[in-house]
């Protein structure tokens, strides 16, 4: 099954731009916790952002990365000290405690932690499990239903080619999921993203979901499919990436030249893709530096006007760890129209 053919766009959104709650409310709770999911729903975020990654037994799990040291409390469970190892990931050595290499069993005796510690409150420490992808389209389901409003959900698919290459690749178990959640379609309350290309055209044979190529400001896809993210964000580079995906999602900084607009927006319409870029955090340290608010890198700078910035471009939807910030800042810039 494929998905609906792109066409240009009439105007610099087809409807009210949309808050993905990335990794949940995660400026708030641990983050890719349902703690964390819930708590965006609650603030009106319109999509949930889930990261997946396997576990040894085919499931698949929310986190940012496989290597779960940073979130969960895995280093003090002296029953796993055997499991650390030393893995190379996309050309990356990382040191420390694979999902891949615990049951799911096991995943769910760890406790989640706040991954940035030296910014966000860790008052929520050690209280939240490790979910799964069916906990979270149970979730959606269920606040749905509860709400009145359509909760979509906005899957990751990390490091494909890596877990291909070890037997555990994510794309069949993503698409199994989503089809027995009855989403098989466009229409259906899902995005599925990636950074890598290949897989994103492999799903493409496998599913009608919209698909999201997600590009940085520096590098290329791990999967080699092309040289650089600059050379697919050409105009050219665009249309073929319309060929498979129904959407792109750069980084925020990629909608800037200078203090001047990039014209990424624009050349994105013009191919017929949506844009959501990420990350929108409230904290100094990641906002643009024209909306920081003094030097302290934990304070809180200007988000609601980096989001501002970001709306005024056209933008089709953003990601944001402060779902509360960015639907009200929405609905604001929406008002003032």
């Amino acid at each position: 099954m494929s998905a609906e053919p792109n066409t240009p766009l009439s105007s610099p959104s087809l409807s009210s731009p949309i808050v993905i709650a990335h990794r949940g409310a995660s400026g708030e709770r641990p983050e890719h916790t349902l703690a964390a999911y819930d708590l965006a729903i609650r603030e009106g975020a319109d999509v949930i952002e889930p990261d997946l990654v396997p576990t040894k037994d085919g499931h698949l799990v929310a986190r940012h990365e496989n290597e779960i040291s940073g979130t969960t409390d895995v280093a003090a469970h002296p029953e796993f000290a055997d499991r650390k190892a030393t893995k190379v990931i996309d050309g990356q050595t990382e040191t420390g405690w694979f999902t891949e290499d615990f049951t799911l069993a096991e995943l769910k005796s760890l406790r989640a932690r706040e991954r940035l510690p030296q910014l966000r409150s860790t008052a929520y420490d050690g209280q939240f499990q490790i979910p799964t992808l069916e906990e979270i389209i149970a979730l959606a389901k269920q606040r749905s239903k509860e709400t009145g409003r359509t909760i979509s959900i906005y899957p990751e698919t990390k490091h494909p080619t890596y877990f291909a290459s070890i037997g555990k690749g994510t794309d069949a178990p993503l698409v199994a999921a989503l089809d027995k959640a009855g989403w098989k379609t466009a229409d259906a309350p899902v995005f599925i993203q990636s950074f890598e290309v290949k897989n994103l055209q492999h799903l493409k044979t496998m599913t009608g979901i919209r698909l999201i190529q997600l590009v940085a400001g520096e590098g290329g896809p791990a999967d080699g499919a092309a040289p650089t993210y600059a050379a697919m964000m050409t105009p050219q580079g665009m249309k073929q990436v319309a060929t498979y995906a129904w959407g792109i999602g750069p980084d925020k900084a990629m909608l800037w030249k200078g203090d001047a607009p990039s014209t990424l927006v624009a050349d994105a319409h013009a191919a017929g893709l949506r844009v959501h870029p990420w990350t929108y955090r409230a904290e100094n340290q990641f906002v643009r530096a024209a909306f920081r608010k003094g030097s302290d890198a934990k304070a809180h700078g200007d988000v609601a006007g980096e989001i501002r910035a970001a709306l005024g471009q056209g933008i089709d939807g953003f990601f944001t760890d402060f779902p509360q910030i960015g639907v009200e800042t929405r609905n604001a810039f929406l008002r003032a129209r």
